[in-house]
């Protein structure tokens, strides 16, 4: 146990100096060095997106084997004592636009440009061309994913119990997780990975379909969540929507977020409008409330909102309740589940995902350790919607769905007679 712990430990000990080596600027160079630290970014031809933040390193020594114990604990007390740096400018320049920028009083700062130049091939990941105006100036530079014109639906994710067990908000317990305890098995949920590849790639393979990801988790653990997605071979996607804590010695709390998801997935709805959505959440905290507003805000936006059932609250019966009342007065589909493969198999059967990709989902499910039985599924299948004030469905018939047994959670679909699916690629 303590060998495996002290190995637990390195492993963390070089994800958390990791930001501290990579950074873009004169932080090992110069006492309170200037850094330029860019998170990856978002965009389409029209417009991009890209934050960023500003502060000040202490260097290291020069010479010093950087593997070694004593460089890695200064490392990390660099990264510690670095401090932010507000109403720094930065000069931002992406496909033939360039903006200039200043950062606010936590040292972030926020480039959204218009190229007018967009690239030929927007599939991947591009180079925006970032310059700290300092003296000297420090060049850096950012990355933003632009999908590919082929590319046939937006998935937005919760991150904090949908793909990953609770415990990112909390540093330590995200720690022990993800480099003591054994992080293929009881970090990620069993299926998620293969989930999110196959919803990547899309039904033709090769989609390229954009994955935005949502956290409540402070951007501090920016490089964690990075680490996290690697080990598990989840698709990258801009990890971007972290909340902006702005701790202190003297405002110990996080700032409030106010209508932070909301607010995200309408600026995702307006970027990305010609594209249908795809939100996948838990039924432990707002993500029903959260996606309930959309749907009802955006009709005919969202095909399938895929519900992590990972709370037994029956205090969250109402919530899902309104969720699922949404999602059927505007035909989407709702899959209220413990597992991946549930999510998987209606993926597939609306078109989201290639049939066969059910089985990897399965596979990687059925490898984990822990993974018990799978519930039943039950389907309710609303009448034809009628005023805006009208239940299409009833409480109780939810309620009884979800009942189940007492060790297996139910799984849940409420979808109309005929679902909304994408177009089959060879129509």
């Amino acid at each position: 146990m303590a060998s495996r712990v002290r190995r637990g430990a390195g492993k963390a000990l070089r994800v958390l100096v990791r930001p501290v080596r990579r950074a873009q600027g004169h932080g090992g160079k110069g006492r309170g060095g200037l850094v330029v630290e860019p998170y990856r970014g978002y965009g389409s031809r029209e417009a991009i997106f890209l934050i960023g933040r500003v502060f000040r390193q202490s260097p290291g020594i020069p010479g010093e084997d950087p593997d070694s114990l004593r460089a890695q604990w200064r490392d990390l007390r660099r990264r510690v004592a670095r401090r932010t740096v507000a109403g720094a400018c930065i000069a931002a320049r992406f496909g033939g636009d360039a903006v200039r920028v200043e950062t606010d009083r936590d040292g972030y700062f926020r480039v959204h440009l218009h190229p007018h130049d967009p690239p030929a091939d927007p599939g991947g990941w591009h180079p925006v061309e970032l310059v700290l105006e300092s003296d000297p100036p420090i060049p850096a530079e950012g990355a933003v994913f632009i999908p590919p014109d082929d590319c046939r639906c937006v998935v937005v994710s919760d991150i904090d119990d949908t793909v990953m067990r609770t415990g990112v908000a909390n540093k330590l317990k995200m720690l022990w997780r993800l480099f003591v305890e054994d992080a293929e098995s009881r970090v990620a949920f069993p299926g998620v990975a293969a989930l999110y590849r196959a919803l990547h790639a899309g039904a033709g393979g090769a989609e390229g379909n954009p994955m935005l990801y949502v956290s409540r988790a402070p951007w501090g653990l920016y490089e964690m969540l990075s680490e996290f997605f690697q080990r598990h071979g989840i698709p990258a996607g801009p990890v971007l929507f972290l909340r902006e804590w702005g701790l202190s010695w003297t405002h110990p709390l996080p700032r409030r977020a106010t209508d932070h998801k909301q607010a995200l997935i309408r600026h995702m709805l307006a970027l990305y409008r010609d594209l249908p959505f795809v939100l996948i959440g838990d039924s432990g905290q707002h993500d029903p409330e959260v996606y309930a507003q959309i749907v009802e805000e955006n009709p005919g936006r969202v095909l399938a909102v895929y519900i992590r059932n990972v709370s037994r609250n029956a205090a969250r019966i109402e919530e899902i309740v309104r969720l699922a009342g949404a999602v059927a007065r505007a035909g989407s589909s709702l899959v209220l589940a413990a597992d991946s493969v549930a999510m998987a198999e209606h993926a597939a059967a609306i078109g989201l995902i290639a049939p066969d990709s059910v089985a990897g989902v399965a596979d990687e499910h059925a490898a984990a350790a822990e993974t018990g039985p799978r519930g039943e599924t039950a389907r309710i299948t609303p009448e034809p919607a009628g005023p805006a004030a009208e239940a299409p469905i009833a409480p109780e018939a939810i309620a009884d769905a979800l009942a189940g047994d007492d060790t297996v959670p139910a799984t849940l679909v409420v979808e109309p007679q005929t679902p909304a699916t994408l177009p089959r690629l060879d129509a």
